[in-house]
C-alpha cells in the first residue's frame, strides 16, 4: 500500500513523537523521499522552498527514527510516529507547534509534562550537554541519584511541616524530577508506572465493590 504519486506529486506528512503523541512538525513527501523512508526507517522530505530532497537531521543531527507510519483513508496524507533525536524545530524548540493561538483551559496534562521531562533526560544521556545537571547525575550513577532522591524527600517533608504551600510545591517538583532521573537510570518508564497504578486502581475498585472501603 502506497500513495498514488502519479495523481499527487507531494503529500503532507504529520510527524508525532511516538511516546507522547505530541505533534512535532508537518512536512511534504514525494515518491523518492517516501521510498527512502521505507528503506532507511528515518524521515525524509521534499523541501518546497529549496526544491530538493532533505533527510531530516542530515546537517543538524536532529534525526527522526520511524516507529510507525500510516496512510489516511484517501491515501494522500501520512501520519508518522518517530523517535525524535534532539529537537524537531530549526528554532531549537522540541516541536514546531509552539506559537499558542487559543489557550487550552486546563493547560498541558501532567502526563505529557512528566513524559517531556523523561524525554529530556533521555536526550541528555544520548546527547550530553556541558554543565548539564542531568548529565552530572547520570554520570555519577545510582548512588548519587538515590542520595538526591532522599534529600529531596526530606526537604519535601520539612516544607510540608512548615505549612508553606509555595515551598512545598517547589520541593515536590524537585522530588519528582529526581525520581524521573532514578526511573531512567533503572530503565523504568512512565508507561510502567501508569500500568502499575492502573492495576492497583482496578484492584482497589474491586475491593470497594466488595467491602465498600476501597482503601488505596
Amino acid at each position: 500500500m502506497k500513495p498514488d504519486f502519479e495523481k499527487q506529486k507531494l503529500i503532507p506528512a504529520i510527524i508525532q513523537d511516538y511516546k507522547t503523541i505530541e505533534v512535532l512538525m508537518l512536512a511534504y513527501v514525494n515518491e523518492e523521499s517516501y521510498n527512502y523512508m521505507l528503506e532507511k526507517r528515518e524521515t525524509c522530505f521534499f523541501s518546497r522552498s529549496r526544491q530538493k530532497i532533505w533527510h531530516k537531521g542530515e546537517t543538524s543531527g536532529n534525526s527522526q527514527i520511524i516507529k510507525k507510519m500510516y496512510l489516511d483513508c484517501d491515501k494522500d496524507t501520512l501520519l508518522i510516529y518517530v523517535e525524535q533525536i534532539g529537537v524537531a524545530c530549526h528554532t531549537g524548540n522540541y516541536s514546531c507547534f509552539f506559537n499558542e493561538v487559543v489557550k487550552y483551559d486546563n493547560d498541558i496534562e501532567i502526563n505529557n509534562i512528566l513524559q517531556g521531562i523523561y524525554n529530556m533526560i533521555d536526550d541528555r544521556n544520548k546527547n550530553p550537554k556541558e554543565n548539564s545537571y542531568t548529565n552530572y547525575l547520570l554520570e555519577q550513577g545510582i548512588d548519587k541519584i538515590c542520595k538526591k532522591v532522599g534529600e529531596e524527600a526530606s526537604e519535601t517533608i520539612i516544607a510540608a511541616k512548615n505549612d508553606n504551600k509555595n515551598d512545598l510545591i517547589g520541593e515536590i517538583c524537585d522530588l519528582i524530577y529526581h525520581i524521573l532521573v532514578l526511573m531512567y537510570n533503572r530503565n523504568v518508564s512512565i508507561k510502567d508506572i501508569k500500568l502499575k497504578l492502573s492495576e492497583r486502581h482496578k484492584v482497589e475498585g474491586n475491593k470497594k465493590s466488595q467491602n465498600k472501603r476501597g482503601d488505596y
